[in-house]
Formats: structure tokens, sequence, C-alpha cells
């Protein structure tokens, strides 16, 4: 496989699940085309933590900078079909089992992973091909059904986000994200218990093994990385973002068409 899980979509969902699943060992690759939707708000709002809001595009930023610093990687492509592996392989290779994805770009590139997080907006047209999908059409978009814990139909493929028809808020986005990230490390073969940096002697002194996915650490290093978030948070809102909201392109448009009547 090139990848243990491979993420569709780069908004709030995706990042925070690769995250999560990087986090946790999992060799995660987050496929997206474009900017996300979050990129058009003027101002974020309703995200704990920022209680006069935060620029949705430094939001962003540090959202991606964090799924790469826990081990994800990143990379540009538009998703047009999710396949099992079992179904067709990659171009002139024959594959013995069907456990595991094949996703192609519309450029032709064809990636293999043991796991598949929907996380994009909602077209789903790049799974019409899977057994086992159910889809929901609401008009212009169209939801993958998922179960309570954002599992679709065939073992390995998830949804998260928007896709699985969650509302259209950064926060509960971004939590959908970390909960089907759990689900998928429950369902793999890593060692896990939850995702928890306790102080030196938690777990230890109590006659405890620190448990998979925790850790114990010292004063001197909690204090260590608690300056280098502190500086990390101050750089990235030392200057104001130059880059403004993008606007809708139905706007965009008009605007264009008004402009060359004039």
């Amino acid at each position: 496989m090139d990848s243990d899980v491979i993420v569709v979509g780069a908004g709030v969902a995706g990042l925070t699940a690769a995250t999560y699943t990087a986090r946790a060992g999992l060799d995660t690759t987050v496929v997206s085309e474009g900017e996300p939707i979050l990129a058009r708000n003027a101002h974020l709002e309703n995200v704990p933590g920022f209680p006069l809001g935060v620029n949705a595009r430094t939001f962003l930023d540090l959202c991606r900078e964090g799924a790469e610093e826990q081990g994800a990687t990143l990379a540009e492509g538009r998703v047009t079909r999710v396949a099992r592996l079992g179904d067709e392989g990659r171009a002139g290779h024959d594959w013995e089992s069907d456990a595991g994805f094949l996703v192609r770009t519309a450029d032709g590139e064809e990636r293999t992973a043991s796991f598949v997080v929907a996380a994009s907006w909602p077209d789903s047209s790049y799974l019409d091909e899977l057994d086992g999908v159910g889809l929901t059409d609401r008009g212009s978009k169209t939801y993958v059904d998922v179960d309570d814990l954002g599992r679709v139909g065939p073992d390995g493929l998830y949804a998260a986000g928007r896709i699985a028809e969650k509302p259209h808020q950064t926060v509960v986005c971004a939590g959908h994200g970390a909960e089907v990230a759990l689900t998928l490390i429950e369902d793999s073969d890593v060692p896990y218990y939850h995702d928890w940096v306790a102080p030196e002697g938690y777990f230890t002194e109590r006659g405890r093994p620190v448990p998979p996915g925790c850790e114990e650490i010292d004063e001197a290093e909690r204090r260590d990385r608690e300056r280098a978030a502190t500086e990390r948070m101050r750089a990235a809102f030392t200057e104001p973002q130059p880059e403004p909201p993008t606007m809708h392109p139905s706007v965009v448009a008009d605007r264009n068409d008004a402009d060359a009547e004039r």
C-alpha cells in the first residue's frame, strides 16, 4: 500500500481526521484540489478558544500545519474514483486481495490505501462505483450515509464532515473528523487507548504502564512544549492575514458580467 489512510478533502474535517490518524502512527495522505469552502468565510466565529473569532485562512493554515506536524502528507489532486483493489488494480498490475482501496485523481495518478476517509464537499461522484455506499440526494448536493461512528458500507471506508451531512459549522465538522478518525484507529491493528499527554508519573506512579496512544512528559519537556506552542501561535497572529476571503463563484461571475456591460 502507498498509505495506510487516504483522506479525500483538506477542509477542517479532513485535516482533523488526518491529524489523529497520523498521530496514531498510521501513514496518512490527504488528497485535495483547490481551497476549502472555509476560505470563503469573512471571519470565523463560534470556535472554542477564539472568543472574538479568528481569520478563516489563518485557522486553515494552522490546521494544515498541525496535520503535517503529526506526519500527514498533503497532496494536490481532484479525486475522481475510489475503487476496491479487488475490483480494479493499479494500471498494469494485478492485485491478489480485495483488502484496501485504489484512489485515482483527474491527472491519472493512482494511490492505494487500506482505509479511505471521504471528507470532501458533498459531491460523492468519486464513490459512485463502490458497492454498498448509501447516498442521499439533496438536489445540488449528495451526501454519504454513515453509521453513528462514521463508517460507510464497505469495510475500511469512512465519511466525515459535510459529505456525511454534518452541519455547516467548523467546530462540528472538526469534531466529526476526530470521531471518525478514532473509529478508524479502533478498526485498525494499531494499539490505541486515547490521545493524551499526561504529566510524568500519572500512570507509572500508580503502577500502571503508559497506555497506547498516551505519553508521560516531565516538567522540563512540558515547559519546552508550551514555549514552542506559544511562540508558534504568536508568529501566526503577529501580522494580519494578507489574503482576503474568496467570494462565491456565482457572485464573481455576476460581477464580471456587470463589468463587461459597462
